[in-house]
């Protein structure tokens, strides 16, 4: 241990004076070295000042022409987008039209049936009575503008037959009731001889 101690002093007297000289070596490269950051530094700012404007209409031409291809690409898929939902709202309103149809004609298809159970005319059937009331009417129209004579011939053929059927009548009538009295007499007679 003594040793240590006679080693650690002979050493650590030489060690100070040689610290010190390391002391200032290192403070004097430090400072060096900081003077040549902050060199640098004002440096890069003079040559930023310089060529800022230039770096700056640099930028501003390659920001230009990335936003003109995006643009280019986005409006590209922007219609290819409209094309597929255009298509596709195309074939949803031509399934709901198909599918509107198909209602529609099976509800007519029971309407009619319903109609015809209850005996309804259908559309044909008043048609064709329209169509029959007209051909009538004409027919009525040519009777009428026919020349009188057929008009009073037709009307004094009328009146013969309704005089000829009323005078069958009161005939049958006079006949029924004389032959009447007449019966109940000759059954009364009947009994009075039997």
């Amino acid at each position: 241990m003594a040793k240590l101690k006679k080693t650690a002093r002979k050493t650590g007297a030489k060690s100070k004076p040689d610290l010190q000289k390391q002391a200032e070596q290192m403070s004097k490269n430090l400072g060096e070295s900081a003077q040549q950051v902050w060199l640098a530094g004002v440096g890069a700012f003079q040559r930023a000042q310089a060529e800022g404007s230039k770096l700056f209409e640099t930028l501003v031409k390659e920001g230009l022409s990335v936003e003109q291809t995006t643009r280019k690409v986005a409006t590209g898929k922007v219609e290819a987008v409209r094309d597929v939902v255009e298509s596709t709202v195309g074939q949803a309103r031509e399934r709901a039209s198909d599918t509107w149809d198909r209602l529609e004609k099976v509800f007519e298809e029971r309407v009619q049936r319903a109609l015809r159970r209850l005996e309804v005319p259908s559309r044909e059937d008043l048609s064709a009575l329209v169509d029959r009331v007209d051909e009538l009417n004409g027919e009525l129209r040519k009777l009428r503008t026919t020349p009188n004579a057929r008009k009073t011939s037709a009307t004094k053929k009328t009146t013969k037959t309704a005089a000829k059927s009323s005078g069958t009548k009161a005939k049958k009538r006079a006949a029924v009731k004389k032959t009447a009295p007449v019966k109940t007499a000759r059954k009364g007679s009947k009994k009075s001889s039997n």
